[in-house]
């Protein structure tokens, strides 16, 4: 019985010795060719990508953060920046200064750059994502530039050169619920418009969100005056980014169709209405553009009078016996639908048209005129507030208007209407105001606490993300 026990023991020691012997010649014979063979051909297809594709170039995104990883889904407001008011160091954390390469070749000739930056698109096209329903998220590299690196802000909105101390309204960027929204790429918008125009017609409020788009190009362009007149309050003036042909024009108008004021000029001073008539400051001119912004809203709560066909059909505010007393919303309902049948009739327009509807005032403790102020130094969230009264009126007339406009567009051969809803999300911006920092204290301003337009920089920088975002997916 001992035999089969020492035979198995030795099998057992020369089995493994054999294994190891062999084993090695075989690898010789059969796995080292198929070896060399696979790396040969992945270093081949290496050294071959590596020479017919350029590398990509530095990015476009200037020195921001990555936007909103998948994680970042879950950020709310309860993380608030821990900003005290002297936290504030006019740090400009702009875009780096281009690299000579910028200068000779353009962003988008780099394809792996063009190809990701495809993905994205697509991928975020796929998700019918909501861009105007979120929430106010931090942003702790904010601002992207100040009242000393950009010479277009109003003095109105100068916030910063007029003392206001409680800087953290800076610190914050919109995050839609569905999605990741990108900050605002200055390189990417000039390369979409290029050889194009741009004409903002509105208030100015419009006036506004213009200065912000000029603030945030300057990051890559300055651009020249090529105004047609000459005008220092940006109501009519035209601006051309020479390196990429593209030209922004605004067109100053109170009501968006033609007005004239009643009597001496003041707060309270009464304006004919012509309903049915275009304000023939823009309308003369906006078929030449290949996109229009429009927007309107805060001058229809002044008194006026109404006319249609040169016959006037009733008024606000006039309490005049025989005159037919309207609702506010009358004669903004009107204008809005006589302005989309303008724009609709132009004879071969086929370019872009924008309604972008009107940012809420934020007037507390008083009206404008008996000493409402706004002095919040946080946003809201979504859940504090609500749109309501005549801000929901407003806001509903240019829904409904702008639904019509998209019925009756079919007439246009070719015109894109596009709705860029701010309302909701600059509801939850109480703290974007200039309020009493919008001039020196002693200056005698029929505005005083000024809670009708924004900071610059300040809340509606987010509105030139919205835009890009819009143009780049063409929602």
């Amino acid at each position: 019985m001992e035999l089969p026990v020492t035979k198995l023991r030795i099998g057992l020691v020369i089995f493994p010795l054999i294994l190891l012997t062999i084993a090695p010649i075989l690898f010789l014979l059969f796995g080292y060719p198929l070896y060399y063979s696979s790396s040969s051909s992945i270093y081949k297809r290496l050294t071959t990508s590596s020479s017919e594709t350029p590398l990509p170039l530095p990015s476009s995104n200037r020195s921001l953060p990555l936007l909103a990883s998948s994680s970042d889904h879950d950020e709310t407001l309860s993380s608030e920046p821990s900003l005290d008011d002297n936290d504030y160091d006019d740090t400009y954390h702009g875009l780096k200064p281009p690299s000579p390469l910028h200068n000779n070749i353009s962003i988008s000739s780099s394809n792996v750059d063009h190809q990701e930056k495809e993905h994205r698109r697509k991928k975020r096209k796929a998700k019918k994502c909501d861009l105007f329903t979120g929430e106010w998220v931090p942003n702790h590299e904010a601002p992207y530039y100040t009242n000393t690196t950009c010479w277009a802000i109003h003095e109105h909105q100068n916030c910063m050169k007029y003392g206001r101390p409680d800087l953290g309204f800076l610190k914050w960027r919109w995050k839609p619920k569905q999605c990741d929204l990108p900050l605002f790429d200055p390189y990417e918008f000039l390369e979409i418009v290029r050889g194009k125009n741009m004409a903002f017609v509105g208030d100015s409020v419009n006036r506004n969100h213009v200065q912000s788009l000029i603030c945030l190009l300057s990051q890559v362009e300055d651009p020249e005056d090529d105004s047609r007149q000459q005008d220092f309050d940006f109501n009519f003036q035209r601006w051309k980014y020479k390196t990429y042909n593209f030209t922004i024009a605004t067109f100053w108008t109170t009501h968006l169709v033609r007005s004239e004021e009643n009597g001496p000029a003041g707060p309270n001073s009464f304006y004919n209405l012509y309903l049915d008539e275009p304000d023939p400051s823009w309308a003369s001119q906006v078929a030449e553009f290949d996109y229009i912004i429009i927007s309107s809203g805060q001058w229809f709560f002044r008194p006026l009078f109404l006319y249609d066909k040169q016959k006037m059909i009733g008024c606000l505010y006039c309490y005049i016996p025989g005159v037919r007393n309207v609702g506010a919303h009358f004669a903004y309902r009107r204008a809005l639908r006589t302005t989309f049948k303008t724009i609709i009739g132009l004879e071969n327009f086929k370019g872009e048209v924008f309604l972008r509807t009107f940012a809420p005032s934020h007037f507390e403790q008083g009206e404008w005129d008996k000493g409402g102020n706004c002095l919040r130094t946080r946003p809201f969230r979504s859940n504090e507030t609500e749109l309501e009264g005549m801000d929901l009126e407003t806001h509903t007339i240019q829904l409904d208007e702008f639904r019509i406009a998209k019925r009756d567009r079919n007439k246009s051969n070719g015109l894109n209407l596009r709705l860029l809803d701010v309302t909701q999300m600059m509801l939850l911006r109480p703290d974007g105001h200039p309020s009493r920092f919008g001039h020196k204290p002693e200056d005698k301003v029929i505005l005083y606490n000024d809670c009708v337009h924004w900071c610059l920089p300040g809340p509606i920088d987010s509105w030139n993300d919205i835009l890009l975002e819009m143009l780049q997916l063409e929602i």
